[in-house]
């Protein structure tokens, strides 16, 4: 594995500072990740890249830059700085906005992080390196980790059976592979067979998902059945809005009755919630 260029370099760190910023800051959290309703609502459309540079955890975080560390190097040293970051933020978006499009009924989802563009600059890699190996344990061809991981994203968004936000997973791969063919022509010529039976059974589902959604129980413009499972971040964020909620409870109940009118479980709640926004 080389290592990673400057511009990836650059990438992974202001990841590192804005995240920290959002795991230390619930305001600017809630200032800058996607949530449908701010976005197609309010017109916030900052919120499809500056979600991207936000995680939820430090797992989550760590999780995406190391993909980002082991793949950016190929796509980078292959085809320069400027092509690079043009793959990386076409697949952030493009992640973005077809996660936005299957949650359009959904106001209240939220989500953050950079997988989008991850996926992108991985399915970049497969486009113009398909025959590199993928794994720690087990190496298996770019290809057929293409295949399955595009595979597993499909059955993720039929199924709803997890927590992962595979609409953005997918719409970020597909932008990445196909910007990256745009950029180098000749990858297509001389790939062209792996890449389109990547690109095809993808593309015929994203199909499939706007013009016949009730084959595959994805909510948009002309079918509507709300789930209750939620994206890990969906998850994170709802249980954000209820410490909320008790919070508010708390501040309306010192306004009315004053301080000492707190429980004990109350000033700590009180406390540990100051902590989060400092």
């Amino acid at each position: 594995m080389q290592g990673s260029g400057f511009v990836s370099i650059l990438l992974i760190i202001a990841n590192t500072i804005i995240s920290y910023k959002g795991f230390t800051n619930e305001t600017f959290l809630d200032g800058y990740k996607f949530e449908v309703d701010k976005i197609l609502i309010n017109k916030d459309y900052k919120r499809l890249i500056s979600s991207g540079f936000l995680h939820v955890s430090w797992k989550h975080l760590i999780f995406n830059m190391f993909s980002l560390f082991v793949f950016s190097s190929l796509v980078e040293g292959d085809l320069g700085a400027v092509k690079f970051l043009v793959i990386y933020f076409a697949s952030l978006i493009g992640g973005n906005l077809l996660s936005l499009f299957v949650h359009r009924h959904h106001g209240d989802y939220s989500a953050v992080g950079a997988s989008g563009a991850v996926c992108g600059i991985i399915f970049a890699s497969i486009a113009l390196f398909p025959g590199m190996g993928i794994g720690f344990f087990i190496f298996i061809p770019a290809w057929l980790y293409g295949i399955l991981y595009i595979a597993y994203s499909i059955y993720g968004i039929r199924s709803k059976k997890d927590n992962i936000g595979h609409e953005a997973h997918l719409g970020g791969a597909l932008i990445g592979m196909l910007t990256a063919i745009l950029l180098e022509p000749t990858a297509f010529v001389e790939n062209y067979i792996t890449i389109l039976i990547i690109l095809i059974p993808s593309i015929l589902f994203i199909y499939l998902i706007i013009t016949k959604p009730h084959l595959l129980l994805v909510d948009n413009l002309f079918f509507n059945k709300h789930t209750d499972r939620y994206s890990i971040d969906h998850q994170y964020n709802a249980e954000r809005n209820l410490i909320q909620q008790q919070i508010d409870r708390i501040l309306d109940k010192i306004s009315r009755h004053g301080m000492n009118s707190l429980t004990k479980k109350e000033k700590e709640q009180l406390k540990e919630y100051s902590k989060t926004v400092r």
